[in-house]
């Protein structure tokens, strides 16, 4: 039997028996030992006697609290509180032992809950529904008590429980492809629907991987080899989670993302904080997951939420710094502003914050600056088209381009919105199978990226995407070279330029250990970023470390497991190790066609079943010839067949295939290293 030390103690008013049943249910279907009183009639001195030797031993306490809670102004679930308290002033303040639990929308403030449950967090638990990660979060706070358990469970390693905390968020439902989570529900901060990829271009790395259908979902995962933090001082460390969109329709999304967004980026401009990039602080966004272990999975000691309420003209904007061990708020406000002092606000928040953490807070860098414009319509419509772009799908890109072009036109100075448009337009000939249509796209990106570096000389993201241009479109990897590092210079801490030059610049030119350093460091600033782990478990592929690649490409998919690109590497990984058969597998796992018929067509071969190749690779050119150039050259020249393999990547060239940069350092293509028509591409592409 569980010894008592084990033990969980329920408290609740009579009024909830039903949701504390539940609550009650889902601890012990796990196997926690439960104390959960169901008398009718309280009383008598010996049930009295039980329940204070009860709350004396037991391991954790949760009281539940609700609108009954809080209309009840006597109970003998008052007494079980008033002891409860009284014993967790005996105790230290790292052991856990209060576990607060709100069943409804009571908030934080009622004046009727002790001041000491006041001062921690509160789980939701909607009508006593218990979700895994709760349960899970008992017992790890249960482990906590015995010296043992709570090494294997909350090592100092962040990552590794991220890799715990992934495994009990995702559902079914989580792991689909641009799908939206469940909403993560704390009190009147509550943060909704997901959005899936990075935006401010970010959507546009798939192209370097030959990626043209379907995204990633983002996630949770653990590094092979974990990196320490950026900074010694884990005092001065904060996730920034997105903001609650609490508009009225709930149409506003893309604004109170955005703000978070700007709030994330500025105050990663601190020199002495640390701050966990986008992609993993936003993956948390939906999940059932509470804010000290989002706090641990990120490796930092503090987290800011909020909300904002947008109308017309007008927002409400409320921020809280919480400070995860504990659940204290260590600051909080709300701001009742007009709409066009948004980046005042963003400003007071970030200094507020700044202040609170004693660092020390820098002018707004110009890079950041320049994503303001003057005429908040003009700043609106820039959001919708960041959010409409991080969708990574034809359609939505094309939205995009339009709400870029909107804000132009009434900001026609406004260097963030060219270099929106053009990341918009070079993803909108990315999904064209049309080459006049792509190329056409393609002249209209790169003017509207030109545009943005000469209005804007220090936005970061205008020379991204005009980097990104020069080497999809004309393979002028110098050019881009100049691009990557003048935004490096402005952004050196930035996972975005990490990623962009590490992927799309020196993994290309054949640069393999550079790259790899560089997305190593992208990883740790970004640790549930998916595609920064499948881009370094490329690059550790292309350069023959397998094992290392295999570390970096199971990452990928730990976060993800319903994705696109890494299990298309993985798959390329054990065919050139002579593992056709796991190849096959792995490769059916992305939720691409073009790649699923290419990792067949690769496999299969490689397995003697020339018939069934020549089927996969027969319905990859019939459906995806004109998008897919580049994959049917890496077949044809797996197989040794020289002839259809240059006559394919030279269709490559023309439709700007952006796998075709991988040419130089593809595995694939070693046939054809010593192949006149092979070197002559490389020369025309200056990458000899």
């Amino acid at each position: 039997m569980t010894p008592p030390s084990r033990a969980v103690f329920i408290s609740y008013a009579s009024e909830d028996a039903d949701p504390a049943q539940r609550i009650c249910q889902a601890l012990r279907a796990s196997g926690i030992e439960v104390w959960f009183d169901q008398s009718e009639l309280r009383g008598g001195d010996a049930w009295d006697a039980m329940i204070r030797r009860q709350i004396k031993s037991c391991g954790l306490f949760i009281p539940v609290i609700s609108s009954n809670s809080h209309a009840r102004a006597e109970g003998y679930f008052r007494l079980e509180w008033k002891l409860a308290v009284d014993r967790s002033h005996l105790i230290a303040a790292d052991k856990p032992f209060l576990v607060p639990v709100v069943i409804d929308q009571t908030r934080d403030n009622d004046l009727r809950v002790p001041d000491r449950f006041r001062e921690l967090q509160w789980t939701p638990l909607p009508n006593g529904e218990t979700s895994p990660a709760f349960v899970q979060r008992v017992a790890r706070l249960l482990a906590a008590g015995d010296s043992e358990a709570a090494r294997s469970v909350d090592s100092a390693d962040p990552y590794r429980a991220a890799v715990s905390l992934v495994r009990r968020a995702q559902s079914p439902k989580d792991a689909a492809p641009d799908a939206g989570a469940s909403r993560r529900a704390r009190l009147s901060l509550l943060l909704v629907a997901a959005v899936v990829t990075i935006g401010l271009g970010y959507v546009t790395l798939n192209r370097f991987g030959s990626v043209r259908h379907g995204a990633e979902a983002p996630g949770v995962a653990a590094p092979a080899t974990p990196a320490p933090p950026a900074t010694t001082d884990k005092e001065k460390s904060i996730a920034v989670l997105p903001f609650l969109d609490m508009s009225e329709k709930k149409d506003q999304e893309y604004f109170s993302d955005g703000l978070t967004e700007e709030l994330l980026d500025q105050l990663a401009q601190v020199p002495d904080l640390r701050v966990p990039a986008r992609t993993s602080s936003f993956y948390f966004k939906g999940k059932q997951a509470t804010i000290l272990e989002i706090a641990r999975a990120l490796g930092v000691t503090h987290v800011l939420e909020g909300s904002v309420r947008k109308a017309g003209a007008t927002m409400r904007v409320t921020a809280e710094l919480i400070r995860a061990d504990n659940g204290f708020h260590l600051w909080a406000r709300t701001y009742d502003r007009d709409v066009k002092d948004v980046f005042k606000v963003q400003d007071e928040i970030a200094a507020s914050v700044v202040e609170a953490l004693k660092a020390r807070l820098l002018p707004i860098p110009a890079a950041l600056s320049a994503r303001r414009s003057t005429n908040p319509a003009a700043y609106d419509q820039y959001l919708v088209g960041r959010q409409l772009l991080s969708r990574n799908s034809g359609d939505d890109s094309n939205h995009a381009a339009q709400a870029f072009r909107k804000s132009i036109a009434l900001d026609p100075g406004y260097a963030a919105a060219w270099a929106g448009l053009a990341d918009a337009m070079f993803w909108v000939s990315d999904s064209e199978s049309a080459l006049q249509s792509t190329l056409a796209d393609r002249k209209e990106a790169r003017a509207a990226a030109d545009r943005a570096v000469a209005l804007q000389p220090d936005l970061a993201y205008g020379y991204l995407t005009r980097g990104t241009l020069r080497i999809v479109n004309d393979l002028d990897f110098a050019g881009a070279r100049e691009d990557f590092q003048r935004a490096l210079a402005l952004e050196p801490e930035s996972a975005e330029v990490l990623v962009y030059n590490g992927a799309a610049l020196l993994t290309p030119t054949g640069e393999l250990p550079e790259a790899i350093a560089v997305l190593r460091k992208a990883t740790q600033s970004d640790p549930l970023n998916a595609r920064s782990w499948a881009f370094l478990g490329r690059a550790y592929y292309f350069h023959g470390d397998f094992n290392a690649a295999h570390a970096a490409l199971e990452r990928s998919l730990e976060i993800s497991p319903k994705q696109t690109y890494a299990p298309n590497v993985l798959a390329q990984c054990y065919l050139t190790e002579g593992r056709p058969a796991e190849s096959l597998a792995v490769s059916q796992r992305s939720i691409d066609k073009t790649f699923r018929l290419t990792g067949a067509a690769l496999a299969q071969y490689d397995l003697g079943h020339r018939s069934e190749a020549k089927q996969q690779l027969d319905a990859l050119i019939a459906k995806y010839g004109t998008t897919a150039a580049y994959q049917i050259a890496q077949i044809y020249a797996r197989q040794g067949d020289r002839v259809r393999a240059t006559f394919w990547l030279e269709r490559a060239h023309v439709q700007k295939d952006a796998g075709y940069t991988n040419i130089k350092v593809d595995p694939l293509l070693r046939n054809l290293h010593d192949d006149p028509h092979y070197h002559s591409m490389l020369a025309v592409a200056k990458l000899i």
